[in-house]
C-alpha cells in the first residue's frame, strides 16, 4: 500500500542497537533477542536487513560504544547507514539505500523509542512508506528525572499510537516478534 512507485520490497530497519545506545536500555536483553529473531527470519526470506548506526560528540563513529551489540552480526552483504540526527532519514544515504532495494515498507526495531524510533517512523510515514513498528522490538532509557514516564510506559504508549496510525495510501501498525512474517 506504499505511496512509493515501483517499491515492491520489505526491509527490516535496525535502528541504533549500539553497545553505549542500549547498555542502560530497558528490557535490553529481551528486546536484543528479538531483534536477533527478527534478523534471522529476515534473512531466511530474503529480506534486506539495513542497520542505522547513530554517532554524536558523545558517541564517536568508530568508538567501542558505536559498534553494533555483540549479540547481533551484521552481514558483510547489508547495507549500513550513519546517522547524526534522531531521524535515520535526515542527513543520511537512507533514503538510496531503500530505493536501491526497491523498498516501500519498513519494518522497524531497535532504540530509542522515544527519539530515533519514533522519528524514523513518523518521517517513513510522510515520504510514502509503509511502516510496521515491532512492539516488542524497540527499546528506550529511563530519562523519568527529566519528567518522561519510565520507559515501560514509554514503549507501551508508542505501541499503543502507532497501532493505530493512519495516513492516505500508507499503512503503519504493530506486530510482535514471533507473529512478524517476511514471507
Amino acid at each position: 500500500m506504499t505511496t512509493l512507485d515501483n517499491r515492491p520490497n520489505t526491509a527490516l530497519l535496525v535502528i541504533d542497537v549500539q553497545n553505549a545506545v542500549v547498555s542502560g536500555a530497558h528490557a535490553r536483553d529481551e528486546v536484543v533477542a528479538n531483534v536477533a529473531e527478527l534478523v534471522a527470519n529476515a534473512r531466511e526470506h530474503a529480506v534486506p536487513v539495513v542497520w542505522v548506526q547513530h554517532s554524536d560528540e558523545q558517541l564517536a563513529s568508530g568508538s567501542e560504544g558505536w559498534q553494533i551489540v555483540p549479540e547481533l552480526a551484521p552481514a558483510e552483504s547489508e547495507r549500513r547507514v550513519e546517522k547524526n540526527y534522531a531521524d535515520s532519514f535526515e542527513g543520511t544515504t537512507l533514503e538510496e539505500v531503500l530505493s536501491d532495494l526497491s523498498v516501500g515498507k519498513l519494518v522497524v526495531a531497535g532504540a530509542q523509542t522515544d527519539e530515533c524510533i519514533r522519528a524514523t517512523l513518523h518521517t517513513a510515514i510522510v515520504k510514502g512508506y509503509d511502516a510496521l513498528l515491532v512492539a516488542d522490538a524497540h527499546t528506550t532509557e529511563d530519562h523519568s528525572e527529566w519528567g518522561a514516564p519510565p520507559p515501560d510506559q514509554v514503549i507501551a504508549h508508542t505501541n499503543l499510537y502507532w497501532a493505530y496510525h493512519r495516513a492516505p495510501g500508507r499503512s503503519a501498525g504493530t506486530v510482535r516478534t514471533k507473529e512478524m512474517d517476511f514471507a
